[in-house]
């Protein structure tokens, strides 16, 4: 286990500004911050399209083939693909090597992924799970256009939130969402945006220095 350098993984609700407050939290702790940029580097490393990434982000692979075991021990920046299409398990195998390879670079807030799993012998993690009330996760959800409607709204976070459970719980042996997961778990509408930061922050602090 690398032990000079750690990571904070956050895991979040659809809406709830998980994305925004790690941002905040890499900012002021003077880390690096991977969440979109997490499917730039694995489209880099492996060749294929980033769009092909983002339409498999975070969800659950929709058949077993079994390429995973097979795959587990390659490097990614030299991943050949075959004349067949990439299935999910090779793409998320693609992924946690990616993942590694950032955590090796240095200190880092990584937002989702599975990346408290996939980090979990590899070096220090700190994990995190932001969560909200459905009021502020519809607010935040239309203020910033993916739905128009209250009820748009709340379909898309259900939705989303099923699909990142099924898909953490899929890939790991711990349950999306559920407090023993996680380090730490905060409620971000008690403290909004940047208090739950300054608390993450606080804590992260704390963790590191003992």
């Amino acid at each position: 286990m690398n032990t000079n350098t750690y990571a904070i993984v956050i895991g979040r609700q659809f809406g709830c500004g998980g994305r925004d407050i790690g941002k905040m939290v890499a900012d002021a702790l003077g880390v690096a911050y991977y969440d979109s940029e997490l499917l730039i580097e694995t489209a880099k490393n492996s060749g294929v399209a980033r769009e092909y990434f983002e339409s498999k982000d975070e969800k659950t692979p929709s058949f077993l083939s079994g390429m995973l075991s097979l795959t587990l021990g390659f490097n990614s920046g030299t991943y050949l693909m075959s004349n067949s299409p990439l299935n999910e398990d090779s793409l998320y195998t693609i992924q946690s090597n990616v993942i590694t390879e950032i955590a090796d670079r240095g200190p880092c807030v990584i937002v989702g992924r599975t990346a408290d799993y996939v980090l979990r012998n590899h070096c220090k993690v700190i994990s995190i799970f932001i969560h909200a009330t459905m009021d502020d996760r519809v607010k935040r959800i239309i203020a910033r256009g993916d739905c128009k409607t209250e009820k748009e709204a709340i379909t898309r976070a259900e939705k989303t939130n099923k699909m990142r459970s099924s898909y953490y719980n899929f890939y790991t042996d711990k349950k999306w969402g559920e407090a023993e997961t996680y380090d730490l778990c905060v409620n971000a509408s008690v403290l909004g945006d940047k208090g739950t930061a300054d608390l993450i922050i606080d804590y992260v602090s704390k963790v590191i220095k003992k």
